[in-house]
């Protein structure tokens, strides 16, 4: 099983590049068990959205 540091890294590269098959599946075992790297990916995915968000104009949508 990987360890935070590289479930960390690869939870960074997944919103650069699509992740292997076995990453993948890696990455799913790793934060099933692992609460502090599965809210690492929620507040990655969250910041992303966000900025993008800002960038297209809507930050005054409040949902």
């Amino acid at each position: 099983m990987m360890n935070c540091r590289e479930v960390t890294r690869l939870i960074s590269e997944s919103q650069e590049r699509a992740l292997t098959l076995r990453e993948r599946l890696s990455l799913m075992l790793h934060t099933m068990a692992c609460s502090g790297c599965a809210n690492y990916g929620k507040h990655l995915e969250f910041l992303r959205k966000t900025a993008r968000r800002l960038r297209e104009g809507g930050a005054g949508d409040e949902r």
